[in-house]
């Protein structure tokens, strides 16, 4: 690769990450997260909000004006019921600048609080990473299983679990060895992994995550691990991430990509 190419490689990964670090600081992203909290059956409070909270066949929050719980620009003032299922999203309460994520995780109801007054938001100093390097990106061959393969997989909470749909897998040669991943399909038609490596534990988060481009028609896509993500949960305790499936555990060290970011005390 010529010392031009070279420049503009890193050039554009340093883009990829400056929007990479913008995202994670929103007011209300994955560096806010303060606190999660499954709903039961019966409405109860939970700590620091006001209202009662539950979750049985549905998501319900019962609580008055005076509480200042706001949905959809409205006060809630009486019982408000989310259709979660139906939405196919969470719902989104609002008290002042905090947020209220109502979300079904493994068929339960949860309540996720975001704040930008969290400390994971407020003492962020960037995502340690690996210096860019074209070695890294190579091209591999996707191939799409006939039919979807669900499966369950743990996930960063030791009680939930999630199904994870996948649709092919990506062969390929990266630091001298052959490997290969089971992947997703998102809606647009892109792919995404998850992988662990032998870096995982030392420099890097347990498992990261990988978008790619859609394969083209012969199968051909590039893995470009210098753009390997942590998930939500290697920054928050607040994380469900779901874990890469067991084939995914490369044989190689990764020395790509996104490190095990330091949380603040």
């Amino acid at each position: 690769m010529t010392a031009t190419r070279v420049d503009d490689f890193t050039r554009g990964w340093t883009a990829w990450r400056r929007l990479r670090e913008a995202e994670l600081t929103e007011p209300h992203g994955w560096l806010s997260l303060t606190a999660f909290h499954w709903l039961r059956e019966t409405p109860a409070q939970l700590p620091d909000l006001p209202g009662l909270w539950s979750g049985g066949d549905f998501a319900r929050l019962t609580a008055v004006a005076a509480d200042g719980l706001r949905f959809e620009g409205r006060a809630v003032d009486g019982v408000l019921t989310f259709d979660l299922e139906k939405a196919g999203a969470p719902a989104w309460v609002e008290r002042g600048r905090r947020r209220i994520e109502v979300a079904l995780r493994g068929g339960r109801f949860a309540a996720r609080v975001r704040d930008p007054k969290a400390p994971t938001r407020t003492g962020f100093n960037g995502i340690p990473c690996f210096p860019p390097d074209p070695d890294w990106a190579v091209t591999g061959r996707y191939l799409a299983f006939d039919e979807p393969l669900d499966a369950v997989v743990g996930s960063a909470r030791g009680d939930l679990s999630h199904l994870l749909r996948l649709t092919g897998e990506i062969d390929f040669t990266v630091a001298g060895r052959r490997q290969s991943l089971l992947a997703s399909t998102t809606d647009n038609g892109a792919l995404s992994v998850l992988f662990s490596d032998r870096t995982n534990g030392d420099t890097t988060a347990a498992w990261r995550s990988l978008s790619l481009a859609p394969a083209s028609e012969d199968g051909a896509v590039v893995l470009d691990f210098n753009r390997a993500q942590n998930l939500p949960c290697a920054f928050t305790e607040f994380g469900t991430c779901p874990k890469p499936v067991d084939a995914n555990a490369l044989s190689v060290a990764v020395t790509a990509g996104e490190q095990r970011p330091q949380r603040p005390l």
